[in-house]
This record gives C-alpha cells, structure tokens and sequence, in this order.
C-alpha cells in the first residue's frame, strides 16, 4: 500500500482513510452472506443455523454428511447430470454465435451496427422474467418447450450477450493490419481468422465462454419455464429444497458452486492480465 504524501493535509488524510473504511464495510456487507455458508455447509445437524458445538469448535458440531449427501442421492446427482449436460453445449453454442457477432460488428462498414448490438445484448438488459416467458411461448408454438434442445438453445441466448460484450472489449486493441497483411499473402477469410485473429484474441473468447458457462450453470428461472421434471438443474433443485423440504444438503452444493465461481473468476483475471500482455498494456 502507497504512503501518502507528506504535503497531505489532515482533511485528505482523514478523507483517505474514511474511504478505505467505506470500501472496507461494503466489501464486508456484499462478501459475509456468501462466506457464512461454508461453515455453516459443515453442520453437523440439519440445522441452517450455528449450533453450540460448532460456535465452540467442537469436532461433534461438524460433519461431511451434507457433501456425502449430495454426492449419493439421485435427485442430486440427475440434477448435477443435467446442468453438466447442458451448460458446455449451451456455452459453445454461445461462444460461437457472440464471437462471430462481436467480429462482424467490428467491421466498419456493416450498417446499423448499434442497433443490431443492442438488440443482441437485449438479453441481459430484460427482465430474466420476461425472456423466459417469452421464450416459454415461443418454443411451445414450435414444439421445443420441454426438451433438452429447447433449454441449451435458451441458456445460449442468454449467454451470447457476454461473449459480444467481452469480444468486443477484445478487439478494440486489435491491429486490422495483419488482417490485410493475411489477405494480401493469399490467405482465405477463414485460414485468416484461425492463424491470425483468433489467438489474439483468445483470452476475450475464453473470457466470454467462462461467462456463458456460469449463467448457464447457475440459471434457474429459464428452466423453470422451459425445462421438463427430468431436466432438473443444481439451481432448479436448491430451489425445489428451499421451497419443499429445507434440505441442508443446499448449503453444501452452495458452497461447491461458490468454490467453481472462485475458480472462474480467478481464470477470468489471469485471462485478462494475458490479454493485456498481447495488446501491450501494462496491468497494474
């Protein structure tokens, strides 16, 4: 941590450290929801509450049970099954489509390009109600309502605004110029893209991807709508245990999801520091 400078002033001393403390507390409000349920994942009790034992760290106040549970019943394991089935379809098909949309978006002579940009990250804008009703209408009119199909295609529209978004903030810093140095050493459009654009551009597709992914993994209100009772996903049935029968086991695939997340989110940094790195900005 910098000093500060020695010709500050007492009030832009007190007014740095106040605003550390600001930070501090909101960092501490928005974090301690999501960190109190990893002990609280370890009770030994069916209870969402510290218990006595686990307050005074008695070995007794602590269990794996609700790990054990989640990994040997069926209702969790059909639901693990199914979100593991569809959230990598769902991302590739994401990924595909925002990449190819953010590139041709790129181009400075494609006509209504903010437009068409707007209405391709409508999306994440809309209220998530709203698109799954309207997306629950439409796939009923054409016969995908309830199918496996009809939810991949669902979680990757509303993945692709992510990939657009991240792909686009990749290609600012792209020099156009060794697309048209390709072209005039006789390469084709796509030998160009696969040899010269893309590993450029890599870490903002990966990025995309890893966001796709976790709004795919982590979706509940789309496949409410859309999803059948055999495609249950881990959102769809931490749901289903909140509003039926409280299981504590929810708290124990909370935590196995917020360990993916922190695992994502770390990639996605290390992602970003590289594509900093290739466009010569330095990360500070």
């Amino acid at each position: 941590m910098a000093a500060l400078p020695p010709y500050t002033s007492t009030a832009q001393r007190t007014w740095h450290y106040t605003f550390r403390i600001i930070c501090g507390l909101i960092f501490f409000f928005l974090i301690f929801p999501i960190i109190v349920i990893v002990p609280l994942s370890f009770n030994s009790l069916p209870f969402f509450t510290f218990t006595p034992e686990m307050l005074s760290f008695d070995p007794a106040g602590y269990s794996l049970k609700n790990y054990a549970d989640f990994f040997t019943n069926p209702d969790w394991n059909n639901a693990l099954k199914n979100s593991v089935t569809i959230a990598p379809v769902a991302t590739l098909l994401a990924t595909s489509i925002g990449t190819l949309a953010a590139i041709g978006l790129s181009q400075s002579h494609v006509p209504f390009r903010s437009a068409i940009m707007a209405i391709l990250i409508s999306p994440m804008i809309v209220p998530l109600i709203i698109s799954a009703a309207g997306m629950y209408f439409f796939y009923s009119r054409i016969g995908l309502q309830g199918t496996y199909l009809g939810v991949v295609l669902a979680h990757a529209a509303l993945g692709t605004p992510f990939v657009i978004i991240t792909v686009t903030a990749t290609l600012v810093g792209f020099d156009k110029s060794l697309v048209r140095a390709a072209a005039n050493m006789g390469a084709d459009p796509v030998t160009t893209f696969f040899k010269v654009q893309l590993p450029l551009i890599v870490p903002g597709v990966i990025s995309g991807a890893l966001f796709a992914f976790i709004t795919s993994f982590d979706e509940v209100v789309v496949v409410l709508f859309l999803g059948s009772a055999g495609q249950k996903t881990l959102p769809w049935q931490m749901f289903t245990g909140l509003r039926e029968q409280i299981s504590p086991t929810i708290l124990a695939v909370a935590t196995i999801l917020v360990a993916i997340s922190i695992l994502l989110l770390t990639t996605l940094e290390l992602l970003r520091r590289r594509s900093e790195r290739l466009r010569g900005i330095r990360s500070t």
